[in-house]
């Protein structure tokens, strides 16, 4: 059960907790259940501790004591300036762990980081490889190679770019995770599916994309590749000694600096079209 779809109230929290106290169950017991099922949309371990003592001492309603007089806010300055100082030291903190260090409830807390503070919880962006720098300066120092090829001929020469890259393409290959995704409502449980191998069978699929994409079917002689500017990133096959001698020979390469996808379109489009095929 997902941390969203298992989300409860303040009260209902309550009721949870109410019920393990009945059944003889410790403060720490319930809480680390709880953290089990609802994870980050549990509730803090001062909250459990609180609710299972009044609950033992024999109080029945789950719902808050009425308080006379106005109610006293929260969303403070203050708390806002506290919780942000929280979250810029620790990015992975939890809306229970500020709520416990605050003494104030976890939903204020997400009202505030969500509504003040304009920020939101997202997973890291998965890449490559993490550049140093001098991976950093040979992408400059390319990019500045290539303004000074192209000068005023950036039509001209963007129209000979051929990007190559390959892939396997095998006889069967299963739906990823992202492309069985489907459209759901609050509360709905989630679509199943069996886990499924890939086939053993498969071929080895090469693709050159220029200016006007796969459009054109053309036979890649040596003669048609001295007319184009190859760009290809730093897979061994590329950076083979007679792969990089042969275009050597040609003057037909650009430099492409390692870990740079940026004009290599293929795997933006061609090759996920491949994936999750059945091939006869």
């Amino acid at each position: 059960m997902s941390a969203e779809s298992s989300s409860l109230s303040n009260i209902e929290h309550r009721a949870v907790i109410k019920y393990f106290v009945k059944k003889g169950k410790t403060p720490k017991e319930i809480f680390e259940d709880m953290v089990s099922v609802l994870q980050e949309s549990a509730p803090s371990y001062t909250m459990v501790k609180k609710w299972a003592r009044l609950f033992q001492q024999g109080r029945e309603s789950c719902e808050d004591d009425p308080r006379p007089g106005r109610p006293v806010t929260v969303v403070t300055e203050e708390n806002v300036r506290k919780i942000e100082k929280l979250v810029l030291a620790d990015r992975r903190i939890k809306l229970w762990q500020i709520a416990e260090e605050l003494q104030i409830s976890k939903e204020r807390v997400g009202e505030i980081i969500h509504e003040h503070m304009n920020m939101r919880k997202i997973s890291a962006r998965w890449v490559p490889k993490m550049l140093t720098p001098f991976d950093k300066q040979r992408r400059l120092q390319t990019s500045k190679d290539f303004l000074e090829l192209v000068g005023d001929n950036i039509d001209e020469i963007c129209d000979r770019i051929v990007t190559v890259d390959e892939t396997w393409v095998r006889q069967y290959d299963p739906e990823s995770k992202q492309e069985s995704m489907q459209w759901t409502k609050k509360g709905e449980r989630p679509p199943k599916k069996f886990k499924v191998q890939k086939s053993a069978s498969k071929l080895m699929a090469t693709i050159f994309w220029d200016s006007e994409g796969t459009s054109r079917r053309t036979e890649a002689t040596w003669e048609v590749i001295a007319r184009s500017a190859v760009l290809q990133d730093n897979a061994s096959v590329h950076t083979a000694r007679v792969s990089r001698q042969a275009l050597k020979d040609t003057g037909s390469e650009i430099d492409h600096p390692p870990y740079s996808p940026d004009l290599a379109l293929q795997r933006l489009f061609p090759f996920s079209n491949l994936k999750g095929v059945t091939w006869s």
